[in-house]
């Protein structure tokens, strides 16, 4: 029982460690290192002790770490996030300001160096005789530097006084230089600047500042921000690392590795994810397929600022990845949970915990970052950030694409459990960003457009393979096919669950990377043979139209013919389904420019189909091209569709009794978006792209064959309709002035890409081309009369200008 007592007693003074007690008082006169002076003389009665990473001493406002010897040359992240910012600022409090590696090292003459690692190349044996040779040319940069003051004598911790290095601007406890140069933040205040505390708990410390800076965008001339430092140990021994695949997306840190057996220098790259591995006495049943529980669950926690009737929705958002990791063969591996607001000894900004922060913002966004062991890519924490005005976000989105086909969507202020649906959604994306995955634009194409109106298939399998797709809502399902909403929202999709088992599945019985990067590599390419739809299309930033943000199914002109039929629909109704009592009409400008930004993004969906490539990445060891020309068919299906839904003007986006009410500006909006599209149509580029891709295979679209068809598109005879004709006949002539400037360009520029065109056969064909519309356009004044004779007979007076200037000798 004595000895129970005593295990109670040692155990309840273990707990309250990290509590702000008196540590104990060392001898005064206890014999110090030459040059220091005594540890009582420094660490006074007075001082407030917290201990935990380090002891961190507050002596009146001079604060001091106290640091073991077993911590000197230990790798720690540092993450500076704003604690509060002035309004305007554009940055919110939670917000990451910067993130670096450091770590702290004995010098010479009783000094403590602070380090920063660049953690930019590496070799794969330590042993090798390239590792020496990488030591020798990777000096880490000083950072800071602090006299030893003294030395606890009962610990032997060194004690170094830390306040400087905080209050003023270290790059590595402040804010970053990109922030500084874009929020015009110049010197720092010294006597506005401040530490306001740090805290200690066992794996980090965490230090709250307030930091005053000039700025020229100030009317005070200043601008005084809160921020808040965290300092993680990272683990002594880092977590296995994952090669990269591009054809898997992941966020990933790069590095160059060294290896003596090999030729060259390599490029690596370490994929960013969570340290999930079973536990010990669970390995033989992960091996065996059975679902196990992970050492250390992933958790987040819900912003205690969050609404409480939102907050349901953002664990249902962050709890919907279990599934993905069961294909990992974790279960219970990632939960939400609410933020114990009762308990004292947790902190928003402890880097121990991930926070879903709620930004009083009138930002329409939400983000996912995630920081990461830069030796490993282990992500050692994210803070979602959550807007407020996300919710306007998806309220607009909703209404427009899917107001059609539910009823709750047809109002400004959403019903309570539609809205939380529609957080959930997005809860789920930002999710999966933090726990490594970028954003997977290609995945909505690997969904036959069909199938997006097949109520029974759509509701079993969604209308995306992968949530981390710009796939928002299902707007090619029309209101006859009788889908619920569970066939409109996004969700955790087959690509996902596949991402997250390539990414977390854990492989005991391969003795390193190399050979796990091998084995991996051979399990996608098999995946991939097996279901392209798994396919991995990237940022939608290159040029293969199958990646795209907000757009549908494997058929653009299609998807987007069926989007029009819904916004078509949406349009009557936007007076009605916008009112609010005393609103001066604002809600209805805002949904009808969502409503022309949505038929634009059809209109950019159909036109990536000309001129460009699919590009599916492979590995050597796979079958199939990389590159390959967008079919034929569907390149002259995208001109038909120019031709239908936007060379007959789209009118009916600009009704008159919504002209009425709000000022649109139809006619610049329309014909400055026919000319975009002429322009682009008729570039020196566009058709020096067809031009190659008509040498690459037989039977490939010709130039002379797409100007044709273009040509037929635009130079149709008049309707009768005067509204229709006056568009036309602008257009027209700004597509004999395109031909123009492609016939006659200024001045070739040196160096510069387009002149590859200008060099090529581009302008014969152009030639050509005006030469036959020359003829065309004399057939189609043969029959008009009144303004369009006169229409006709100013094109062909351009036309012959043009010519005269082609034939003109040079001098």
């Amino acid at each position: 029982m004595k000895k129970l007592i005593i295990s109670l007693i040692m155990l309840s003074a273990w707990q309250h460690g990290f509590a702000q007690t008196p540590e104990k008082k060392a001898d005064s006169t206890s014999a110090q290192p030459k040059g220091m002076q005594v540890y009582n003389k420094i660490i006074t009665d007075k001082a407030k002790n917290k201990s935990g990473l380090f002891t961190v001493s507050q002596v009146d406002t001079k604060f001091y770490f106290q640091i073991p010897d077993s911590l000197f040359n230990r790798y720690m992240l540092v993450v500076t996030r704003y604690l509060s910012t002035p309004e305007g600022f554009g940055t919110f409090g939670g917000e990451k300001a910067n993130e670096q590696t450091i770590y702290f090292e004995k010098g010479s003459n009783n000094t403590v160096y602070l380090r920063s690692l660049q953690y930019r190349q590496d070799v794969r044996s330590a042993d090798s005789m390239l590792a020496k040779a990488l030591e020798g040319s990777n000096e880490n940069p000083i950072v800071a530097a602090f006299p030893i003051k003294t030395t606890n004598p009962d610990t032997k911790d060194v004690v170094i006084e830390v306040t400087d290095v905080f209050k003023k601007d270290n790059a590595m406890f402040s804010i970053g230089s990109q922030d500084k140069t874009e929020k015009k933040l110049t010197s720092l205040a010294d006597d506005k600047s401040f530490v306001e505390s740090i805290d200690a708990y066992p794996i980090n410390i965490e230090t709250k500042t307030t930091k005053t800076y000039t700025s020229s965008t100030s009317s005070s001339g200043s601008i005084t921000l809160r921020l808040n430092t965290s300092i993680v140990l990272l683990p002594k021994t880092p977590m296995r690392k994952r090669f990269f695949d591009e054809r898997v997306g992941y966020f990933a840190n790069k590095y160059v590795l060294f290896d003596d057996d090999e030729q060259r220098a390599q490029k690596k790259f370490i994929v960013q994810r969570y340290r999930l591995e079973p536990k010990d006495k669970d390995i033989k049943k992960y091996l065996r397929g059975e679902l196990v529980e992970p050492k250390k669950q992933i958790v987040y926690y819900i912003d205690p600022a969050t609404p409480k009737k939102w907050r349901p929705y953002l664990i249902a958002g962050i709890n919907d990845w279990q599934k993905a990791f069961e294909a990992a063969g974790f279960k219970n591996a990632i939960v939400g949970k609410e933020w114990p607001e009762d308990d004292k000894t947790m902190s928003l900004e402890d880097a121990r915990y991930s926070v879903v922060r709620y930004l009083a913002s009138e930002t329409p966004n939400a983000y996912g970052p995630r920081i990461s062991d830069p030796r490993s890519g282990e992500i050692m924490e994210s803070h979602v950030g959550w807007y407020h005005n996300v919710m306007k976000l998806v309220q607009r989105w909703y209404m427009i694409q899917a107001g059609p086909l539910d009823p709750r969507a047809r109002k400004m202020h959403l019903d309570d459990e539609l809205m939380g649906q529609l957080i959930r959604f997005v809860s789920s994306h930002e999710i999966g960003h933090t726990i490594g995955l970028r954003h997977n634009m290609g995945a909505s194409s690997a969904t036959p457009v069909e199938k997006l109106r097949d109520k029974k298939w759509v509701e079993e399998n969604g209308h995306t393979v992968s949530i981390m797709d710009y796939a928002r809502f299902n707007y090619v399902a029309q209101p006859e096919d009788n889908i619920s909403p569970i066939g409109l929202y996004p969700r955790i999709g087959s690509y996902d669950k596949w991402a997250v088992e390539w990414g977390y599945k854990y492989y005991p019985n391969t003795k390193d990377e190399f050979e796990e990067e091998k084995l991996l590599a051979q399990l996608t390419t098999d995946s991939l043979t097996a279901n392209p739809k798994l396919w991995f299309g990237g940022e939608g930033k290159d040029e293969d139209p199958r990646s795209q943000s907000e757009d549908l199914g494997d058929d653009a002109v299609l998807a987007s013919d069926y989007g029009i039929k819904n916004l078509k629909r949406v349009v009557p109704h936007l007076i009605e389904w916008t009112y609010q009592p005393n609103d001066p009409y604002d809600n209805l400008a805002d949904m009808h420019k969502a409503v022309v930004r949505q038929y634009g993004l059809y209109l950019y969906h159909v036109l990536k189909n000309i001129g460009n490539n699919y590009i599916t990445k492979r590995t050597v060891d796979e079958k199939g091209v990389v590159y390959k020309p967008v079919p034929k068919a569907k390149v002259k299906a995208a001109i038909d569709y120019l031709g239908r839904q936007l060379f007959v003007s789209p009118l009916w986006m600009y009704p008159q009794e919504i002209d009425d009410l709000i000022a649109l500006k139809r006619e610049d909006q329309i014909s400055d978006q026919q000319n975009q599209v002429l322009n682009m149509l008729l570039s020196s580029g566009m058709l020096y792209n067809i031009s190659l891709k008509s040498m690459q295979s037989e039977g490939a679209y010709t130039v002379p064959e797409f100007l044709n068809d273009v040509q037929q598109t635009v130079w149709v005879k008049f309707s009768g309709d005067e509204k229709q004709d006056y568009y036309r006949r602008s257009f027209q002539r700004g597509y004999v002035e395109k031909l123009g400037m492609l016939l006659l360009p200024k001045e070739l520029e040196p160096g510069k890409a387009a002149n590859a065109a200008q060099r090529s056969d581009v302008r014969l064909y152009g030639k050509q081309h005006l030469l036959k519309l020359k003829t065309d356009v004399a057939k189609l004044m043969s029959g008009s009369t009144g303004i369009n004779k006169d229409h006709y007979e100013s094109i062909l007076l351009e036309i012959d200008k043009i010519i005269t200037k082609l034939d003109k000798p040079t001098s």
